[in-house]
């Protein structure tokens, strides 16, 4: 298992939640991306951790805010489910210009023999890449959040920058 994985450089990520009952003081799932990020060298400014309702507009247009930037990564929690407000992937589908598949199809496999038994199939976790950035969109329960960040994303990450720089 690739848990110590130290980076090449600095990956600059922003995090962002999509929730509408969350708030900075009861956002589990955005900050323990943080705080699982922590140990590699990843870098999250204060303006680069926010929470959105689940509306598509405001989902698009603070990551579209972001994709201007110096940001490598940026991971979504939240609104992956299928009730009717959950509209991240919808959103972030349609920002994505190639879309890395094997992520979503890993989570769900790794949520239903590790977590969540069949329930799994209710997770629309995605990833992919806008030009040469990432974007991860994982559900925002702190299980999936530490199921996403320690067993696919983190082990990946640097490989995965390099590739999308190259």
């Amino acid at each position: 298992m690739h848990t110590n994985v130290k980076l090449d450089r600095d990956i600059k990520c922003a995090v962002l939640t999509v929730s509408d009952t969350r708030d900075y003081e009861t956002d589990k799932g955005g900050r323990l991306v943080i705080e699982l990020l922590s140990s590699l060298n990843v870098t999250i400014s204060k303006a680069h951790y926010k929470i959105v309702e689940d509306e598509q507009t405001a989902i698009i247009q603070q990551i579209e805010r972001w994709l201007l930037e110096d940001i490598d990564v940026v991971i979504t929690t939240g609104g992956t489910g299928i009730a009717q407000r959950d509209v991240t992937i919808e959103a972030v589908s349609s920002l994505i210009t190639k879309e890395i598949e094997g992520f979503g199809e890993l989570f769900r496999y790794l949520s239903y023999t590790e977590d969540v038994g069949t329930r799994a199939l209710l997770s629309r976790a995605i990833a992919g890449t806008v030009n040469d950035k990432l974007i991860f969109s994982i559900p925002g329960s702190t299980g999936a959040v530490k199921l996403a960040l320690n067993k696919l994303i983190k082990p990946e990450l640097n490989h995965l920058v390099q590739e999308i720089t190259k």
